[in-house]
């Protein structure tokens, strides 16, 4: 039996566990999927190391980031991102692959979201899932504010958006944990909503519940809504490719 999971901290609510069982089931696979809620990951290898049966890893908040030191090899797309979300496990000796699915699940959804329009985005976050989104509004062409916590020279926060015109900037994607069940239940993104008209188009990276609270704000106002489900699926699918790949040993 070969052992699959999510790596991430905390890890209340996932749909993975119950996507992989589904799929190995219809393929006859013998594999099982964990969540493994880990604090931290400084000790990434050993910890592998002490499970030979883990095949792969998915990875989410908050080690999209840090995982990077721990790993072996980066793909090229998880280098330019800086942010690795599938590990693919090899042994004999022990080798650790860090790759970006996020990148191709986001694009995916996105541009069937948008259809042909291409409006500029506010991307409410900075952390890994932030990051894949930045690569994809770049390969797409689309301009977009990154929006945070703490301003940088390329950051800008959240209170500082009052004062900014923002009426072009018809895309709004948040890819922060805020709205998530139940860890932040409720919680909205700190935005000027009432700016929202129904040419706007938001984009929650947060799948559950379906709705968020910072999808509603733009349902009632009319806009364009799209939640996290469809490029969780996107990126499971990628994830699952790599695996394969990994264990054929290409």
């Amino acid at each position: 039996m070969s052992t699959y999971g999510l790596l991430g901290y905390p890890l209340a609510v996932s749909f993975s566990p119950a996507y992989f069982a589904d799929k190995f089931q219809r393929l006859q696979l013998d594999h099982e999927y964990k969540l493994f809620a880990r604090e931290s990951v400084h000790d990434l290898r050993s910890w592998v190391e002490s499970m030979p049966e883990l095949a792969g890893l998915n990875v989410t908040i908050p080690h999209k980031q840090a995982v990077l030191a721990q790993l072996d090899d980066l793909t090229a797309e998880a280098r330019a991102v800086g942010a690795v979300n599938t590990i693919a496990v090899q042994r004999n000796p022990l080798k650790l692959i860090g790759h970006n699915t996020d990148v191709v699940g986001f694009r995916d959804t996105l541009c069937a979201f948008l259809g042909d329009a291409r409006p500029p985005a506010l991307v409410l976050g900075t952390g890994g899932a932030a990051r894949a989104v930045w690569y994809v509004l770049q390969q797409l062409g689309i301009a977009f504010i990154k929006v945070g916590r703490q301003a940088t020279d390329e950051v800008v926060t959240f209170e500082s958006l009052r004062q900014m015109p923002l009426e072009y900037h018809q895309l709004w994607i948040n890819t922060t944990p805020l709205g998530m069940e139940p860890i932040y239940a409720g919680q909205l993104p700190p935005l000027p909503y009432n700016l929202i008209t129904p040419k706007h188009y938001l984009y929650d990276l947060v799948y559950h519940p379906a709705e968020t609270p910072f999808l509603h704000e733009g349902h009632v106002r009319g806009a364009s809504t799209q939640n996290g489900l469809y490029m969780l699926h996107a990126q499971a699918e990628a994830a699952w490719g790599i695996w394969e790949g990994s264990q054929a040993g290409l």
